[in-house]
């Protein structure tokens, strides 16, 4: 009996991945343990192997195809001594992802999904409703079927357009939203018009368009507001999708407050010149490490949690979760985004353990190699522009994190000592706290902690 393989779901959150390349075509036999395919999730590219033994029988998503669903079907394996007359028809003629999800018959209405699925390369595979009534399918002059995005429906509605008369450019002559903004600019045939609606009064006849887009506008108003020609529409990938909806979540449930400090670096770049000087050396001259300011940095907040238990913690409404470990996250900057792997039990690694570790792990997270133990999880995070010249900001809180150290750049600048101005390098730290776990008075506590291991960074040591 045919063996289905299904779009796997590579960490707990995810919902969907983009199916990047197959390592096996059909006809080719597998066993288990074999790499079969690369997907990438929102965070990494990973390899997905074969737990059967088999013949590719048939793959029914095209690798390059973006937002499938997990546990979807993608391949169908064959046992030993069946062949192809064994995939069931149901199967066989199953669309795959990058068919329109306007194939699908109508069942009830539904939200159209957002521009960044219908302009991806390919489409997602068909949700379980389809587009509402409205923008159901319009049969062509021949009396085919028009395939067409939800968005290019919605656009050449409201520009009053045939959508059967528009060429479509899109995967199998698919209508896509550059074709409509095309057609608009030929001039296509009209639609027919609707009722004629009651004239308006005169002062709504002349009222100005509005300079912005009201909240919760579509994508079409806020379209409007920019020339045509002026712009182009870059679909968004399941990276910035997924961080999109996880910092608007934080900021509309999290009680964010912050705590900004000042401390002196001078003492910790010292003995960081000590440190890599120290270093041991290959036979080629490369040090066996070279730690870094951000490193320190990540050390002093971990044993700053560490000898501030209480603000080493995470909401639930159960319960507050005190963390016995200290995990920091650490945010790397990537293309089209950012991810934060994760250095375990921070607090008890040594600043050369934390130097090397940081870099693999950076180095990895560019390449979207990382695994998701790697990346998820934490009790806190450090995200440093400083190294940008940023000299302060706020940091979105990162749950179930209930902490993120913002770090801005060292500048020199004049201080007050003894009653004598000396000139020293100065850092500003910004503490975002989740004020239903950390209070002011703890957050307090806990800067004044990380202060005291930055400026007496020996403390770090022993």
């Amino acid at each position: 009996m045919p063996i289905n393989i299904l779009m796997p779901a590579l960490s707990p959150t995810m919902e969907e991945g983009n199916l990047a390349k197959w390592h096996v075509k059909e006809g080719d036999k597998v066993k288990s343990g074999d790499v079969i395919a690369e997907i990438e999730t929102d965070k990494a590219t990973m390899e997905v192997e074969s737990i059967d033994e088999g013949t590719v029988g048939k793959i029914l998503v095209p690798e390059g195809t973006q937002g499938v669903k997990v546990n979807a079907l993608i391949a169908v394996l064959l046992a030993d001594g069946e062949d192809a007359s064994a995939i069931g028809g149901d199967v066989a003629a199953k669309p795959t992802a990058d068919k329109p999800a306007a194939e699908k018959p109508a069942e009830k209405p539904a939200a159209a999904p957002a521009p960044a699925a219908q302009a991806a390369p390919a489409a997602a595979p068909a949700p379980a409703a389809a587009p509402p009534a409205a923008a159901a399918p319009a049969p062509a002059a021949s009396g085919e079927r028009v395939f067409a995005s939800p968005l290019a429906r919605r656009l050449a509605k409201e520009a009053g357009l045939d959508i059967s008369k528009i060429a479509g450019s899109g995967p199998h002559g698919r209508v896509i939203q550059a074709d409509v903004e095309s057609a608009k600019a030929g001039g296509a045939a009209k639609a027919a018009a609707p009722a004629a609606a009651p004239a308006a009064a005169p002062a709504q006849a002349a009222a100005p368009a509005p300079a912005a887009a009201p909240a919760g506008a579509s994508d079409a108003q806020v379209l409007k507001l920019f020339p045509e020609g002026s712009y182009e529409i870059v679909p968004h990938d399941n990276m910035r999708k997924t961080i999109a909806r996880r910092l608007t979540e934080s900021k509309q449930t999290v009680p964010h407050f912050y705590l900004t400090i000042d401390t002196e670096l001078d003492a910790l770049l010292a003995l960081r010149e000590q440190i890599n000087g120290a270093a041991p050396k290959d036979k080629d001259g490369n040090p066996a490490y070279k730690v870094s300011v951000n490193d320190m940095i990540i050390k002093a907040m971990a044993l700053s949690l560490k000898k501030v238990p209480a603000a080493n913690a995470s909401w639930t409404d159960g319960g507050m979760v005190v963390h016995k470990v200290v995990d920091v996250g650490v945010a790397v900057a990537i293309p089209g985004g950012l991810i934060t792997p994760v250095v375990r039990n921070a607090d008890q690694k040594t600043l050369s353990t934390i130097s090397n570790e940081m870099k693999d792990l950076a180095k990895r997270a560019r390449d979207r190699k990382l695994k998701p133990e790697e990346y998820q999880g934490g009790t806190t995070s450090v995200s440093n522009l400083g190294m940008f010249g940023v000299k302060d900001f706020a940091a979105i809180i990162n749950p179930p994190h209930a902490t993120i150290l913002a770090v801005g750049a060292g500048i020199q600048k004049p201080v007050v000592k003894s009653g004598e101005i000396k000139i020293a390098t100065v850092m500003s730290v910004t503490l975002s706290t989740d004020h239903r776990v950390v209070d002011g008075a703890l957050g307090a506590e806990l800067m004044q902690a990380f202060r005291g291991y930055i400026e007496k960074p020996m403390g770090m040591l022993v």
